[in-house]
């Protein structure tokens, strides 16, 4: 069944207002389009969790830096729309800029991301956070959901869109699905698309790079680093902008127990992000 396509805030409410009156469970996707297995991966979790799924498609400039892809970033909302079907979307919130930022981008309050929002990505995109929590807090604001749910292939924001929902007391709870990826390793993502032949086989160093870390985590922090270190160093075509292990929090990496390696990097003029859980010392 096709899903119901709103670009409105009030369309939204009127879409949703019968199951809102009967307390149906809601479940919202937050995405920005250019929709891969990925999404249908999050979409389809989503329906295990809730009796209505929402699926967002919003390309939001407040997470976009000067001299990034924003206006090159794949927009195709009638083939969104077709994957959101297959997976199981119940409703597509499609809004235009003014539906979410009715002041304009970048005007009103924002959403401060604090400390663990300016290491890692947020050390190299100083605004990205405050622009993807401002958002996530608008579009909670506008769905109104019980749950909403992220992919760890984006590891840092869905650690901080968890402590949104804590902090600022949303009654909503994130759930975070495992990363899709190719056969090759490479996580599913919509900026693959932008990757030429040759850029598409170096950029599947990154996930040589994490499966050298996790062979390594039972000697610790140090030795996971080196070992991605060296793969991504032997791979021609890739600039390294971070390579770290953290603790699942964000916090510094523990010399024992859980942790995450994380990394991101540029090929040709495409920037792409990893992760992967770890157990140190294990």
């Amino acid at each position: 069944m096709r899903p119901l396509l709103v670009r409105t805030r009030l369309d939204l409410d009127a879409g949703l207002a019968a199951h809102r009156a009967v307390g149906a469970r809601i479940a919202l996707v937050p995405t920005m389009g250019a929709l891969h297995e990925g999404h249908a991966a999050l979409l389809r979790r989503a329906g295990d969790e809730a009796a209505l799924v929402v699926a967002s498609i919003f390309v939001n400039p407040t997470q976009f830096g000067p001299g990034e892809d924003l206006d090159r970033y794949p927009r195709q909302l009638a083939a969104d729309v077709d994957l959101c079907a297959r997976a199981g979307a119940d409703v597509v919130f499609a809004p235009e800029v003014d539906a979410v930022y009715p002041e304009g981008p970048g005007r009103g309050i924002t959403v401060d991301p604090g400390a663990y929002g300016r290491v890692l990505e947020g050390a190299s995109r100083p605004d990205h956070f405050s622009g993807v929590l401002t958002v996530v807090a608008k579009l909670s604001g506008l769905v109104r959901p019980d749950v909403a749910v992220f992919g760890e292939k984006d590891y840092q924001q869905l650690v901080l869109v968890t402590a949104l929902a804590r902090d600022l007391c949303l009654r909503l709870r994130v759930v975070g699905v495992p990363t899709v990826r190719a056969d090759d390793g490479l996580a599913l993502s919509s900026r693959n698309a932008y990757l030429d032949p040759a850029g598409r086989r170096a950029a599947a160093a990154l996930s040589r790079a994490l499966t050298a870390g996790v062979q390594h985590q039972r000697s610790g922090a140090a030795s996971v680093h080196a070992a991605a270190e060296r793969v991504l160093a032997r791979t021609p075509g890739v600039d390294v902008d971070y390579l770290g292990v953290t603790d699942p929090a964000l916090a510094p990496a523990p010399e024992s127990g859980p942790a995450r390696l994380l990394v991101a990097a540029r090929v040709g003029d495409t920037r792409l992000i990893d992760n992967t859980a770890l157990l140190l010392g294990g």
